[in-house]
């Protein structure tokens, strides 16, 4: 069983850096890159305070971002992409604050970069792709979780926000003997 678990982390490994490149890199670095330029602006008053806000909120992002896409392989055995999805429900880590690091991660790497480049245009595109991701977690994410795994992502969802995260970790996983 563990050469099986082994392989199939292997491979979850391997779309999920994929998947990583192709959706969030699609997403966070290369929309903002075509909107942007990334070339550095005064827009905002204080704009040298907002680079340094925006570059702290993108590093924050980028980190969380890579946590998760790693905790969907090694720990849930698949990936976030809906074709090689996990054979468990992911609730350590970053989901031990709030249900969706991820959508959060993204979202803050594009608006990270709206603040650091003082650009406005990437700001309003960073709050169009939470509200895409908001639609999307209602429309099939969460119905999908809710199927998949019942009584685990109806506990889940009890005690883990969707968007703002908790101020204290969960500790529900270890407790109900997932």
């Amino acid at each position: 069983m563990k050469s099986h678990d082994q392989a199939t982390r292997g491979l979850a490994l391997l779309v999920t850096a994929i998947f990583l490149v192709v959706a969030p890199g699609t997403v966070a670095v290369w929309v903002p890159w075509r909107i942007g330029g990334w070339h550095v602006r005064a827009v905002f008053p204080g704009s040298a305070a907002f680079r340094v806000l925006g570059g702290a909120i993108l590093a924050a992002g980028a980190l969380v971002l890579l946590e998760s896409f790693a905790r969907f392989a090694l720990e849930g055995l698949g990936t976030p992409a809906p074709v090689f999805p996990t054979g468990r429900l992911v609730v350590t880590g970053s989901y031990r604050f709030v249900r969706n690091p991820m959508y959060i991660a993204v979202v803050s790497v594009v608006l990270g970069q709206g603040l650091m480049f003082g650009n406005i245009w990437i700001v309003v595109y960073g709050l169009c792709a939470w509200l895409a991701a908001h639609l999307f977690v209602l429309v099939y994410e969460e119905p999908t979780l809710r199927k998949s795994f019942p009584a685990e992502y109806a506990e889940f969802c009890a005690h883990v926000p969707r968007w703002i995260p908790r101020l204290t970790p969960w500790i529900g996983p270890k407790t109900l003997g997932w």
